[in-house]
């Protein structure tokens, strides 16, 4: 064997033994990268699409979700955001943000995200077309309760079927319809 191999041969096995394997873990407060594609099957959802000022400007309702890619309860509350993408696809403008830009922010203007985040995630704000409030929760906020409120701003009513979240394993889940498949 020619030197030149056996060096890349030991170099290989050197960096084999010494690197340590990606460990993803949703019930701990470890960086794991976007929570959204890890753990909700779903990285079209950061980052938004629209902005608060943009959605209102068009009269359209807008659900904010404040939440960090480091909190276990962030990792949890992912797969009903994308369930929300699911089910009302073009009829909101969701909003997902992380709150690192808002740590040192306050704002006195409504149509600015940080002037409805509490400092505690995951938060849900559901805005009508008009700047009207219709929900601001705290913490694992029911999908049913969100799709409610939408209902209330959008003049639609709730979807008519159910998001089962599907778990592929103790880190990855993804939401889907159960008997639709035409999109709002």
């Amino acid at each position: 064997m020619s030197q030149f191999i056996k060096k890349i041969f030991i170099f290989i096995s050197v960096f084999l033994l010494t690197t340590q394997p990606v460990i993803a873990a949703r019930d701990t407060d470890s960086f794991d990268g976007n929570i959204y594609p890890i753990y909700a099957g779903n990285g079209s959802l950061v980052p938004p699409q629209s902005t608060l000022r943009d959605s209102i400007k068009n009269n359209r309702t807008s659900v904010i979700i404040f939440y960090l890619d480091d909190s276990s309860a962030s990792k949890m509350f992912a797969p009903v955001v994308s369930g929300l993408k699911l089910l009302w696809t073009s009829t909101i403008d969701l909003i997902p943000l992380t709150i690192d830009e808002f740590q040192e922010k306050e704002s006195d203007d409504p149509l600015d995200e940080s002037y409805y985040w509490h400092g505690n995630i995951p938060q849900v704000v559901v805005i009508n077309g008009n700047g009207e409030v219709l929900l601001d929760s705290e913490g694992q906020v029911s999908l049913k309760e969100i799709n409610k409120a939408i209902s209330n701003a959008t003049g639609l009513e709730p979807p008519d079927f159910t998001v089962s979240i599907k778990s592929f394993n103790e880190y990855n889940s993804d939401a889907s319809k159960d008997g639709y498949t035409d999109p709002r």
